[in-house]
């Protein structure tokens, strides 16, 4: 077992050889734990389809018995047709896997994800139907129209058809009861789009200006593009459609208001509202129906988050095979990061990427063969795996808003940074030190000049900046000190207990870093659904998370701009007033952040051409006002190292790790199975 660590040994002193992504590409390139781009193929050609359907030995007993119709009743009239990466499988097994709790949610989310309407193929960059067989944008930008796939259930039997969109409209998105605040996405330039029924199965988006990249919206990780609607108790994961027939006698609408309240009530639940919250959520609620591979039988607040095959699935393989060949997927609830990471070590999980941490990449390659998995390397190409957000709507201390709102306060505190040090530590090196542009091949990239702009380690230069601002004052321990009432000035960062085990670890050695430049700050670890209830709330000064995503900056603008009313670390009140056009929440102080903002709303309304130009302009601005600090970047640190046991095929050797493509769903594990 020798071997992987000498071909270790020889990638990291060709990581320290060099500084460019070029050398660190061909270094990925070379380990023999990168492999190529690959996937399923769509057929879409319907002479191409099978003529006969099969299924599962378990479903088919079900049959026999008169508990379920035959499959052929059960797949839709246009199912979605996959030709297997490798090999037709075989049924059977259970996905291992493990999950950190309540807060891990978007865990389940990214294991299901086919009930998203639209997809993106292997390289993240050209979008796939998915729930929708197609879809088309008119000439002018202005009507988005998807065509559903006639003869489609739910996975209670259920027909899934427009009238699910319009539900999901009318009577959920149009409630402020039960959503309060809009999604930017429904909005070109201020003014709010429509969502119009054709027929049964057709569903049209129309705006009163171009809305170019509704589509992208539609595949990527935003709030119309999750898919089925689940809605918590803050309205987050919107979708765009909803099991009406199942939803609708929870709703004041459809009996009354004293009806609905005495059901929830009876439920346990204060209102209402609450309860119907409860019912759309498929994490909790084991009764409502989903278009997913697998439904949920088990649910999160378990120590065994349990996921059952959907006989009512819509994809089938090229041999009629209704898929997936998984019977289950089996989540099992471990007390922190590094538990999952022992746990992998030990061959306990089928396939995970999720919280594996790449520094322990030596003992993964080490106890591989004992433990009966590959490890296998996703690179990025986003520019910061780990970056620091300024929560620039923080209000509840008037001393700390003033200096996140002076520009070189939060480029000092970049330059106070030594990422060489962290990229050497959690990195192995193998990263790539840079502010938060993405790398230099994706279009909406601005450019090499601008990847090092304030990320140099210069303490001379911050103290110099921060004394110049005002803040020359220091206490004898050698911190700076609030100009407000002499006190020392202290920062937080808040860390979520989530993707990259050391991110605690990475906050701690910053800390350490500022105290050459006479900074005191403080890390605070989070339970995830904690960490972003402060976040919705504007509680946060400080977080660190990755910005995974942004080489499309439209479909995650959050992560470099606070523009996600639910979730945008860098200012929810910010977000609110932009998603509002600003009949909500806080304007920016920024003139830089409001001429941002002008481009953002603009770019739905270009071609990708003039698009990419202006995500450039954004970027160029970020990067100046250091809105975020970015760390290190482009590597398979964040969720891009992962375990695959050895038994599972049609596995791809190198998969799409950004967050649009929703790992591990770019794998899609629905065609994939276990050796007999």
């Amino acid at each position: 077992m020798r071997k992987p660590l000498i071909w270790l040994a020889g990638l990291l002193a060709l990581f320290a050889s060099t500084a460019t992504a070029l050398a660190q590409n061909k270094a990925f390139e070379q380990s023999g734990l990168v492999g190529k781009l690959e996937g399923p193929t769509l057929i879409t050609d319907p002479a191409q389809w099978p003529k006969v359907v099969g299924e599962a030995p378990q479903l088919a007993a079900l049959v026999k018995e008169g508990k379920l119709p035959p499959v052929a009743q059960r797949v839709p009239l246009e199912p979605m047709v996959l030709k297997p990466l490798h090999s037709i499988g075989v049924y059977g097994g259970t996905w291992r896997r493990g999950f950190l709790g309540r807060g891990d949610g978007e865990n389940g989310n990214r294991v299901r994800s086919s009930d998203k309407l639209l997809f993106w193929d292997i390289t993240g960059t050209e979008i796939r139907p998915s729930v929708a067989k197609g879809f088309e944008l008119s000439a002018d930008g202005k009507r988005t129209t998807l065509f559903l796939r006639k003869g489609m259930k739910w996975s209670d039997g259920a027909a899934f058809t427009a009238d699910d969109f319009m539900f999901w409209y009318e009577d959920m998105y149009a409630n402020k009861d039960v959503v309060p605040t809009p999604a930017p996405e429904l909005s070109v330039s201020g003014k709010a789009g429509r969502m119009v029924k054709i027929d049964e199965t057709t569903v049209a988006f129309e705006f009163d200006e171009p809305n170019y990249l509704f589509p992208h919206y539609l595949a990527g990780d935003t709030q119309v593009g999750g898919g089925q609607s689940r809605l918590q108790s803050d309205g987050r994961e919107l979708g765009l459609y909803a099991p009406a027939h199942y939803l609708k006698q929870f709703l004041p609408k459809y009996s009354s208001t004293e009806a609905v309240n005495a059901k929830a009530k009876a439920a346990g639940y204060d209102n209402w509202v609450q309860h119907f919250r409860f019912r759309s959520d498929w994490q909790l609620n084991t009764d409502v129906p989903t278009l997913s591979a697998w439904v949920m039988v088990r649910p999160i607040n378990t120590q065994s988050w349990l996921l059952e095959r959907n006989p009512y699935y819509y994809v089938v393989d090229t041999a009629g095979n209704q898929l997936p060949y998984i019977d289950k997927v089996q989540l099992t609830l471990a007390e922190n990061p590094e538990v999952i990471n022992l746990r992998a070590i030990a061959g306990e999980y089928d396939f995970m990427e999720r919280f594996i941490d790449l520094a322990k990449l030596p003992v993964f390659l080490e106890n591989a063969e004992r433990g009966g998995y590959k490890v296998r390397l996703d690179q990025s190409f986003n520019g910061a795996d780990s970056q620091l957000y300024f929560n620039l709507a923080f209000t509840r201390d008037p001393e700390i808003r003033k200096w996140f709102q002076t520009a070189d306060f939060r480029r000092a505190l970049s330059l106070g940074i030594d990422r060489q040090q962290l990229n050497d530590a959690f990195w192995l090196g193998l990263g790539v030190i840079s502010s938060t542009i993405p790398a230099s091949v994706v279009a909406e990239s601005p450019g090499d000049a601008y990847r090092l702009t304030w990320i140099g380690h210069d303490v001379k230069k911050a103290n110099a900046m921060l004394d110049a601002i005002g803040l020359s004052k220091k206490d004898k321990d050698g911190y700076r000190l609030r100009t407000d009432n002499g006190e020392r000035l202290r920062l937080q960062i808040d860390v979520a207990q989530t993707l990259t085990p050391t991110w605690p670890q990475q906050v701690e050695m910053i800390v350490q870093h500022w105290r050459a430049i006479g900074i005191w700050a403080d890390a605070k670890l989070f339970e995830r659904s904690l960490f972003y209830t402060r976040v919705r709330n504007d509680d946060n000064q400080m977080s660190i998370f990755s910005n995974g995503g942004t080489e499309a900056l439209f479909l995650l603008p959050s992560a470099v701009l606070p523009a996600d009313p639910i979730s945008a670390q860098g200012g929810v009140g910010h977000a609110k007033w932009h998603s509002s056009n600003g009949a909500m929440g806080l304007k920016p102080e920024s003139p830089e952040m409001l001429k941002a903002y002008a481009m953002l709303r603009e770019a739905a309304t270009l071609p990708e051409a003039e698009r990419n130009k202006k995500a450039q302009e954004i970027w160029k601005l970020a990067v100046d006002q250091v809105w975020q600090i970015g760390l290190v970047g482009q590597s398979p640190n964040y969720m891009g190292t992962r375990v695959v046991n050895v038994k599972l095929v049609n596995v791809p050797e190198r998969v799409c790790i950004s967050q649009h493509c929703r790992t591990p769903w770019s794998a899609r594990p629905d065609q994939w199975y276990y050796k007999p």
